[in-house]
C-alpha cells in the first residue's frame, strides 16, 4: 500500500511539472508571436511611410522599386499596390521607346486592379483616375475601359485638371463624338474664362470630333458641323508655337475647305504647310488630290512625285503613279 501511494505522488508530481512546463511553452510562444505581430505590424507601418515619402517626392523609380520589394514579403499590401501601379504610370509616360512605355503601363494595370480586390475605399477616386488613364496609353482598344474607369473617378468627385480631357479622347476613340464634345467643352469653358490659351491637342481633338460627328450624324446637316469645326482649327494656326500642331490643323482646315467647295482656300493652306515646313510629302500628296480633282492631271503628277521624292514609303502617293 505504501509504494503504491509513493507511485501515485511520483505520478502527480510529473503531471504538475509537465504541465508547468507546457504552460510556460505556451506563455513563451504567445509573447513571441505578439512580439513578431508587434514588429510585423511596426515594419509594414514604416514601410508604407518610406514608399508615401518617395511617391511624395516625386521619387517614382525609387518608389517603383521599393514598392516591388514590398509586394514581394506581401503581393496583398494595398498601399505597395497603389504605389507601385502609380510609379509604374508616371515612369511609362516618360518612356521614349514606346514598347518600354507599354511594359510599365501593363505593371500599373496589373497592380492597380490587384489593390482593387481588396475592396478598400481610401483613394479610391484617384486610382480609377490613373486606371482610366492607363487604359488610354494601352490603345484605342482598351478605350471603352478608360472611359469607364475615367467616369468612376468623376462619379467620386475626384478632381483632376486633365480627367475631363482624358475623357474627351478615349470618347472619341469610342466614337461616341458628342460626349467626346461635351467633355472637351468642360476642358476649354473655364480656360476660356481665365483667359487661358487652350493646348493645341485640345482644340485639334475637339475640331476632329465635330468633323466625325458630321459624317455619322443624319439629323444635322454636315456643313453645320464643319462649321463648328473651323474656329478651334483657326485658333490653333493662329496661336500655337508648335509647327506640327499648325500643320495637323492647315489639313483638317484644307480638308472642311475642299468639302464647302473652297479649293482655292484648300490650296492656300497647303501651299502654306509647304512655307513653313520647307516641304512636306503629305502636304504635296493632298495638292495632288486636290489638282486631280479639278482635272489638273499633270500637276497632280507632279506634286505626287515630288511626295514620294520627298518620302519613298508614301503610300498613296506611290499607288497614284503606279496607276497612271
Amino acid at each position: 500500500m505504501g509504494k503504491e501511494k509513493n507511485r501515485a505522488a511520483s505520478y502527480f508530481r510529473r503531471a504538475y511539472i509537465i504541465r508547468r512546463v507546457l504552460a510556460f511553452l505556451i506563455v513563451v510562444s504567445l509573447a513571441s508571436a505578439a512580439g513578431f505581430a508587434v514588429f510585423t505590424l511596426q515594419r509594414e507601418a514604416n514601410a508604407g511611410k518610406d514608399l508615401l515619402a518617395l511617391w511624395e517626392a516625386g521619387a517614382y523609380a525609387e518608389a517603383f522599386e521599393s514598392s516591388k520589394l514590398e509586394l514581394a514579403v506581401n503581393p496583398l499590401d494595398y498601399l505597395a499596390l497603389m504605389i507601385n501601379g502609380f510609379s509604374a504610370y508616371q515612369l511609362g509616360i516618360a518612356q521614349i521607346n514606346s514598347s518600354d512605355t507599354l511594359r510599365f503601363i501593363d505593371q500599373c494595370v496589373w497592380s492597380l486592379r490587384k489593390a482593387l480586390l481588396s475592396k478598400r475605399s481610401s483613394n479610391l477616386g484617384e486610382l480609377y483616375y490613373v486606371l482610366g488613364k492607363a487604359y488610354y496609353q494601352k490603345g484605342p482598344a482598351f478605350a471603352d475601359l478608360a472611359v469607364e474607369f475615367l467616369e468612376r473617378a468623376r462619379d467620386l468627385s475626384f478632381q483632376a485638371r486633365d480627367i475631363s480631357e482624358f475623357l474627351g479622347l478615349s470618347y472619341a476613340r469610342i466614337r461616341d463624338y458628342r460626349s467626346s464634345i461635351a467633355a472637351f467643352a468642360q476642358v476649354l469653358a473655364p480656360q476660356d474664362e481665365a483667359g487661358t490659351v487652350p493646348s493645341d491637342l485640345l482644340l485639334i481633338s475637339i475640331a476632329r470630333s465635330y468633323m466625325a460627328l458630321g459624317d455619322i450624324d443624319g439629323e444635322t446637316p454636315h456643313g453645320e458641323y464643319l462649321a463648328m469645326a473651323k474656329p478651334y482649327l483657326i485658333r490653333c494656326i493662329d496661336n500655337s508655337r508648335d509647327i506640327k500642331a499648325v500643320t495637323a490643323a492647315r489639313f483638317l482646315y484644307a480638308e472642311i475647305l475642299g468639302k464647302e467647295g473652297n479649293a482655292g482656300e484648300a490650296e492656300n493652306q497647303y501651299q502654306l504647310v509647304l512655307n513653313e515646313t520647307g516641304g512636306n510629302a503629305e502636304a504635296y500628296y493632298r495638292l495632288g488630290e486636290l489638282y486631280a480633282g479639278r482635272g489638273e492631271t499633270a500637276r497632280a503628277w507632279a506634286e505626287w512625285r515630288r511626295a514620294v521624292r520627298l518620302d519613298p514609303a508614301h503610300r498613296k502617293a506611290r499607288q497614284r503613279l503606279q496607276a497612271r
